[in-house]
C-alpha cells in the first residue's frame, strides 16, 4: 500500500456559499439549506468528532492537493478538485452508460397497508431495457413528500416483508416518507462473473460491479424525482452493509442525492476488516477476460483478504498502489450531508477519514454536515435506526419552506450575480490545509 503522509487541519474561515459551478454534475434540484437549524438534541452530538480524534487527519492523502501537487484554496478551487477526484475514480471504476432520465415503470401489484400504499414494481436502470423490480411505499395524504432510496441485497428487506432492523424503507414511510427499496438487480449481478451487463466502449475502464449498482441507484433516483408525490429536492439514500457500500458510492457519485445514510459497509479501505471487502470481485476487484490479470496460473482470484498467495486485483489494486483511499469519495459530498451508522466494521476511529470532509464543508461555509454514531455490533439496533430517521427528518424535513423546490439555475444564477457575497481569507489557510 502507498506510503500517505499524515495531515492536521487548521481551522478555515466560514464561506457562505459556493462561488462557481463544477464537478461532473451540476448541483442538484434541492433546496438550499443555510435555513436548517440545529440537529436536534438527541443527534447533535454525533455531529462532532471525539476529542480523541478531533484535527487528527490520519495518514490519508489530502484531498485538498490537485493531482499537480497544488492546494485548494477557495470554493471555486474545490470545485475543480471536486471534478478531478471524480475524473480520477471514474477512470479506475468505469464510467457510467448515460443516464435515463426518466425511467420506465411497470406496475405489478398494489396493496393498502396501514397508512400507506404499497406497489410492487419494475423500473427501467440500465441500457437495453434492463429492470429492477422494487416496492414503492407512499404515505397516505397530500404530497409532496421527502423521499429515500433503500438498496440492499433484495427489495423485500427495506419494505419491511422481510428481516427486522433492517426495514428502513417501512419505518421511514411510516414517519411521512415516500420510499422506494430495491434488490441486486442481474445488471450487476453477484454471481460470477460479477461482468456488469454493460459493454464500455474501446479503450475504456471496464464498469465494476460497484459503480454499476451506483448507476442504478442513480437511476432510481431519478424514477422518485419523477413522481408528482416526490419532492425532487429531497430525495435521499440509505444501506446497510453490502447495501451501505452501495448507498456510500451512490450518493458520492450522484449529485441529485440530498442526503444519505451508511450503514456500517466499512467507509475506508482496511484489510484488517475481512468484510471490508473491497477487493471482491463483486465491488471493486473484478478484473475483464475471467481472470487476474498478471497472474501465472490465469485463474479467478479467490475470494478472502488479500495476501501474498492471494493478491489484490482490478482497480482496488491499482487505487491502493496510487494512494487513493475512501475519503476521497466523501468529499464529494459536500455540503450534503450524511450519516455514517458505525458498528463493528466502522469504529469510531474511522473520524480520521471523515474529518476531511468536515475541512471541506468549513471551507464551503457549512457546519453540521458530517456525523457519525456508534454500536458495538453490526447488526443495526433499535437506537442506532431512530438515530438514522432522525437524520433524515431533520434534514429532508426541516428546511426553509420559501426554498422548496428552487431550481438549480435560480440559485447558481443568485450565485452568480454575487447577491450573497463569499468572504475569504487566504492567508489562514496553509499549504496541507485538508
Amino acid at each position: 500500500m502507498a506510503i500517505r503522509m499524515k495531515t492536521f487541519v487548521p481551522a478555515v474561515v466560514l464561506m457562505l456559499l459556493l462561488s462557481s459551478r463544477g464537478g461532473l454534475c451540476s448541483q442538484p434540484r434541492r433546496a438550499q439549506d443555510s435555513n436548517i437549524a440545529e440537529p436536534p438534541g438527541k443527534i447533535a452530538p454525533f455531529f462532532k468528532p471525539p476529542p480523541a480524534f478531533a484535527g487528527d487527519y490520519g495518514d490519508y492523502k489530502p484531498v485538498s492537493k490537485f493531482n499537480d501537487g497544488t492546494t485548494v484554496k477557495t470554493p471555486a478551487d474545490w470545485q475543480k478538485r471536486r471534478a478531478e477526484i471524480l475524473e480520477t475514480w471514474h477512470t479506475l471504476i468505469g464510467s457510467w452508460p448515460p443516464l435515463i432520465d426518466k425511467p420506465k415503470i411497470k406496475y405489478l401489484a398494489k396493496e393498502q397497508r396501514e397508512s400507506f400504499t404499497q406497489h410492487r414494481l419494475s423500473i427501467e436502470i440500465a441500457p437495453n431495457q434492463q429492470t429492477v423490480m422494487g416496492y414503492l411505499l407512499v404515505p397516505d395524504g397530500e404530497g409532496p413528500f421527502p423521499a429515500v432510496l433503500v438498496v440492499y441485497y433484495d427489495a423485500e428487506t427495506g419494505a419491511g416483508l422481510g428481516k427486522e432492523l433492517t426495514d428502513f424503507g417501512l419505518q421511514l414511510t411510516r414517519r411521512g416518507f415516500v420510499t422506494l427499496s430495491i434488490g441486486t438487480p442481474d445488471f450487476c449481478s453477484l454471481r460470477p462473473t460479477y461482468k456488469p451487463l454493460y459493454e464500455a466502449g474501446q479503450g475504456q475502464t471496464p464498469l465494476q460491479p460497484l459503480s454499476a449498482l451506483a448507476y442504478v441507484a442513480a437511476n432510481c433516483c431519478n424514477c422518485l424525482a419523477n413522481r408528482p408525490e416526490v419532492d425532487p429536492a429531497r430525495i435521499g439514500i440509505v444501506g446497510h452493509s453490502y447495501g451501505g457500500k452501495w448507498a456510500m458510492f451512490a450518493s458520492c457519485l450522484y449529485e441529485k442525492f440530498a442526503c444519505s445514510v451508511w450503514s456500517d459497509p466499512g467507509i475506508i479501505f482496511d484489510e484488517t476488516r475481512p468484510n471490508v471487502n473491497y477487493w471482491e470481485p463483486w465491488y471493486l476487484g473484478y478484473e475483464p477476460f475471467g481472470f487476474a490479470q498478471g497472474r501465472p496460473d490465469k485463474q479467478p482470484r479467490r475470494a478472502g483478504v488479500p495476501s501474498e498467495s492471494n493478491p489484490r486485483t482490478g482497480p482496488y489494486k491499482r487505487l491502493l498502489e496510487q494512494g487513493h483511499d475512501l475519503h476521497e469519495l466523501h468529499a464529494l459530498m459536500a455540503p450534503r450531508p450524511f450519516l455514517v451508522s458505525g458498528g463493528s466494521e466502522d469504529p469510531p476511529e474511522r473520524w480520521k477519514a471523515l474529518n476531511h470532509t468536515i475541512a471541506v464543508n468549513t471551507l464551503l461555509g457549512y457546519s453540521n454536515r458530517v456525523a457519525m454514531t456508534s454500536r458495538k455490533g453490526h447488526t443495526p439496533t433499535l437506537e442506532s435506526n431512530e438515530q438514522i430517521y432522525l437524520f433524515f427528518e431533520h434534514f429532508l424535513k426541516r428546511m426553509n419552506p420559501a426554498t422548496r423546490g428552487a431550481t438549480p439555475a435560480s440559485s447558481w444564477q443568485r450565485q452568480e450575480r454575487g447577491e450573497r457575497m463569499a468572504v475569504h481569507n487566504p492567508a489562514t489557510l496553509r499549504q496541507n490545509s485538508f
